[in-house]
């Protein structure tokens, strides 16, 4: 019986070390699960040109990325934050814009007898939205609201490369997949399925500089203006950043010659004790 006893506490005592080195080894190296298949997949990495530190923005690119998106994208979605005065002398001539903004009739009021009217756009006038509210977007989109598109590139993870990825990410769904009416298969959309049918096709839009309207450029173009929508002072703070540069280094330049110059006597002194002799 004693025997018994003592091999019962031998078990005890050994469950108990186990279970106190189960935790120590728990909080020292927490198991992980590592999992390789991304939803959605990474989109690839497109090089343009002002992702460099030296880069600037593709001015005629973004000109007719405004195009696309006056004449596919601003069906659905809005840029609330541009006015038309912003493109003056950055995309279009400021006559060229007033003609594109008159295009446009805007909802203004009230008059002198308290009711709204319609009058054409002028240059103050925001980009006007496709929707009068978002209740009335989500009812005309299925109930998804469309983005609003003005710091989209921005506000996205890795917006250029996410917007291009997605508007030439179109396929027929894999084998087994089936999606309900109103959803297309995107591969770069999470799970797959969008409920935006695919926007751009080739010739869907006229260049008015002549350019080949294939999909992939519509798309790059309509990146380019996303990108400037989202930043307009890109180049001019790349600019900035460049004066300042300069001017830092020629002024680190200026300073340690005149350190030199003023310290060299004192850095390069020799000096000699000697005892006196009385």
């Amino acid at each position: 019986m004693l025997g018994a006893a003592r091999s019962v506490r031998s078990v005890a005592a050994a469950g108990a070390f186990g279970a106190a080195g189960l935790g120590t080894f728990t909080l020292v190296k927490p198991t992980t699960v590592e999992c390789n298949d991304k939803d959605p997949p990474h989109p690839p990495r497109v090089p343009y040109q002002f992702k460099s530190f030296f880069g600037a923005l593709d001015v005629p690119s973004c000109r007719r990325g405004y195009e696309v998106y006056r004449q596919v994208c601003a069906t659905c979605h809005s840029m609330k934050q541009l006015h038309f005065r912003h493109l003056v002398n950055q995309l279009y001539p400021e006559k060229r814009m007033k003609q594109i903004a008159s295009s446009y009739d805007v909802i203004d009021g009230p008059n002198d007898q308290g009711e709204m009217f319609e009058r054409p756009g002028i240059l103050t006038d925001a980009f006007p939205s496709p929707y009068p509210n978002e209740e009335a977007g989500r009812y005309a989109n299925g109930g998804a609201l469309p983005p609003d598109l003005s710091v989209y590139t921005t506000a996205k993870h890795e917006g250029v490369d996410y917007i291009f990825a997605l508007l030439t990410g179109y396929r027929e769904p894999p084998a087994g997949m089936e999606l309900r009416s109103g959803l297309y298969y995107n591969t770069y959309f999470p799970g797959g399925a969008i409920g935006m049918p695919p926007p751009l096709s080739d010739g869907a839009v006229e260049y008015e500089d002549g350019t080949p309207a294939t999909t992939s450029q519509m798309a790059k173009d309509v990146v380019q203006f996303l990108a400037w929508a989202s930043e307009p002072t890109h180049d001019e703070r790349k600019l900035l950043g460049l004066k300042g540069f300069s001017g830092f280094i020629l002024g680190a330049a200026i300073s340690g010659a005149w350190m030199r110059f003023m310290w060299i006597g004192y850095k390069t002194r020799r000096i000699d004790f000697t005892k006196a002799h009385l």
